[in-house]
């Protein structure tokens, strides 16, 4: 199989939303004039299908991706070949699902007041076997933004009843009074449970690794002068029903701080100067992990398990099966499980975010 022995790049995906943004995304591929749109999305390594109401024709979120010189869609390239791809264990646990979705998402505007289904919700209300349990972890802020932010969790939540009429007001002001602004940087990761009511804040630049799905209620209804149709405010439901997704727990900011920001856990040593330091394991979540690797020297990856990499600083070569590929700042690729032993080589230093399935 001619596939075989190869890294799996993994070019830009960019997919509609409901918010504007996306200028970073365009200035980082080297366009010509970037310029924020509902383009505002990079799906990363996805077999996910982009839920977008009025474009349900259009086939978007799945991501083409460039392997042995050739295009190939990677939901099929994945299911000629799976073992290959994903591992036996994940294809005996999981089938050729990925049960992984990572992306970049760029802000021109704070999102909307969201939240997602808890993996329990997902099962027992949709009957899904994933909902959205999610995380980011922020790569950049625009110049212009002096006190970037995010929202996480109420810190004054009202009850069931005053939140259903804040919502069918739309008293955004109201609504943003139940949050605090939680401050970040580049270089924080937050975890976002299923059910916690959140939103980004407008000018990050960050990489989401998500549950595979696009499912969200949104419960602001106008962003940027677009106004979500009904259908795409509760997930084609009643307000009754999305607004029982949210989860009304008080968490105060030293909450958030403890059990949200992921300082950075254990370190995995990968050669004499570089390693591994974990950012999101199983004292989190069991969706998904993320870590960082800090590589200052040449090493060889042996890892048996498949993931999407994305290079967050610096550039690196990697070479698997005698061909060599150079990875710039921004640039991602995914690795197949049974791909076999890589050798990478920074250029000076580099940092690779690496997203893992659950196990």
């Amino acid at each position: 199989m001619t596939h075989r022995g190869h890294i799996v790049q993994l070019p830009p995906n960019r997919v509609w939303r409901t918010y504007p943004g996306g200028a970073t995304l365009d200035r980082i591929t080297g366009q010509d004039s970037p310029a924020d749109s509902h383009l505002a999305e990079d799906w990363i390594g996805s077999t996910t299908r982009a839920v977008n109401l009025d474009r349900e024709s259009v086939y978007e979120g799945v991501s083409q991706v460039l392997i042995a010189g050739e295009t190939r869609d990677l939901t099929q390239l994945i299911d000629s070949d799976p073992t290959y791809f994903l591992g036996p264990q994940h294809v005996e646990k999981f089938g050729n699902s990925l049960k992984l979705l990572v992306k970049y998402l760029d802000s021109a505007v704070r999102l909307h007041f969201q939240c997602h289904p808890s993996p329990q919700f997902a099962r027992e209300v949709l009957h899904s076997p994933s909902g959205k349990t999610e995380a980011y972890h922020i790569l950049g802020v625009r110049e212009d933004i002096s006190a970037p932010y995010i929202y996480v969790g109420f810190q004054d939540p009202p009850d069931r009843d005053s939140l259903k009429k804040l919502v069918e007001q739309q008293d955004i002001a109201a609504l943003e009074k139940c949050f605090t602004k939680i401050p970040i940087k580049k270089g924080d990761t937050y975890f976002i449970p299923g059910g916690v009511p959140h939103a980004l804040g407008e000018g990050i630049f960050m990489v989401e690794i998500q549950e595979p799905t696009d499912f969200a209620v949104r419960f602001e209804y106008e962003k940027a002068g677009y106004v979500l149709p009904e259908a795409a405010r509760f997930m084609g439901r009643g307000i009754d029903f999305g607004l029982s997704m949210i989860d009304l727990t008080a968490y105060p900011l030293a909450t958030v701080a403890r059990d949200f920001f992921c300082a950075g856990g254990s370190r995995r040593k990968l050669s004499s100067a570089s390693w591994a330091e974990s950012l999101i394991g199983p004292d989190r979540t069991d969706r998904f992990s993320v870590s960082k690797s800090f590589i200052n020297d040449a090493y060889s990856r042996t890892e048996d398990t498949f993931s999407i990499n994305i290079v967050t600083a610096g550039s690196i070569d990697l070479t698997a099966g005698g061909k060599t590929h150079t990875f710039h700042q921004y640039d991602k690729f995914f690795y197949p499980a049974l791909l076999g032993s890589v050798d990478l080589r920074p250029h000076g230093s580099a940092e690779l975010l690496q997203c893992y399935p659950p196990t």
